[in-house]
């Protein structure tokens, strides 16, 4: 695998183009920051997008954000994971004040991040992680070796199937993550021990049919009990979809680039 580390910025996606008089100008847009990269492991691929601070200062070490979209982005198109959340660690604002790297993995058709049943009111946690999840740990003990990564200052967060896979992976690697954000998932309440020391922020609706919102609740509960003090944040009125007002509040990443192992 081949990783750039290049300033110079890339089109990731076809390039929009205004035109003023006889001059084309490239439109820029946010999707543009992050390039399409692959990870290979035997037969097995993990695509990914890759987005790097703006300006990578010397001898500096950046934090790495790990974003797990849900269930309908999966695919092999390598674009469809950045349809919901990443936008906001993307934009100009945001790569001004929290300059990071940021890995968007997507899973393919038929796979999970985590192998459980989502409409369930709890499960257990699979001895194995599942195939892709596998190889995204894979991947993240390679990426410090060839970026400036601090290793103390990395996050994961998801949303729906990929809030699972939040929970999911950051039971398996307590010591890898130094906060989490899981959104409208849920884990093995037997594993809050295991968590109970790393920050976390969890996001649900209270309105969510798809997942349960008590998914979430219990968690947060069982972390509790284990002595942890974990954060959530509940939407009354919000179905499923509460990615939305997760990603969009200033507060989130405001919170978790604060955090440091």
């Amino acid at each position: 695998m081949l990783f750039n580390i290049s300033l110079v910025m890339f089109i990731g996606l076809a390039t929009n183009q205004a035109t003023t008089g006889d001059k084309v100008t490239p439109k820029m847009d946010w999707q543009n920051h992050l390039k399409k990269e692959s990870f290979d492991s035997g037969d097995e691929k993990l695509l990914y997008r890759l987005m790097t601070p703006e300006k990578i200062e010397p001898s500096v070490k950046y934090p790495l954000v790990v974003f797990l979209h849900g269930a309908g982005e999966r695919g092999s198109d390598n674009s469809a994971q950045l349809v919901h959340g990443v936008k906001e660690f993307a934009k100009p604002d945001s790569r001004s004040s929290y300059p990071c790297f940021l890995i968007a993995p997507q899973c393919p058709i038929g796979k999970k991040w985590a192998e459980v049943d989502w409409s369930a009111s709890s499960h257990q946690r699979p001895e194995k992680p599942s195939d892709p999840a596998d190889l995204l740990l894979k991947l993240l003990g390679k990426l410090p070796t060839q970026l400036p990564i601090d290793t103390n200052r990395i996050y994961i967060t998801g949303l729906s199937m990929g809030g699972y896979g939040t929970w999911d992976l950051v039971a398996r690697k307590p010591e890898l993550f130094a906060a989490a954000a899981p959104v409208c998932g849920g884990g093995d309440e037997k594993d809050a021990q295991l968590i109970s020391k790393i920050p976390i922020w969890a996001f649900h609706g209270g309105k969510d049919t798809v997942v349960k919102p008590q998914r979430t609740t219990n968690m947060i509960e069982a972390i509790k009990k284990a002595g942890g003090n974990p954060k959530v944040t509940i939407y009354p009125s919000v179905g499923h979809n509460s990615w939305d007002n997760a990603y969009s509040d200033p507060e989130l990443l405001k919170w978790l680039f604060n955090q440091k192992r």
